[in-house]
């Protein structure tokens, strides 16, 4: 997202910031039209890249062991 804002305020369109991530990341860079709709939070003055709380309640675990577990894989799928 932080790459978003930099093609962002180098004058970049939503399609040229993606065709720099398709061809740095290949089929796992995000799509065109998710590329479109930052730049448009962009244009709108939202800066913020943060994940927004969906409004779900958090998930609450016991063992301790599972929930390293799940924050590997939230880690893991937050890279790609």
């Amino acid at each position: 997202r932080e790459v978003l804002i930099f093609c962002f305020n180098m004058k970049k369109s939503a399609a040229e910031a993606h065709r720099i991530l398709s061809n740095t990341y290949g089929e796992t860079a995000i799509s065109e039209r998710t590329c479109r709709e930052w730049f448009q939070r962009f244009k709108n003055g939202d800066f913020d890249v943060e994940d927004r709380h969906s409004g779900e309640r958090e998930k609450v675990f016991e063992d301790a062991e599972l929930e390293a577990l799940l924050d590997c894989f939230s880690i893991a799928a937050i890279r790609l």
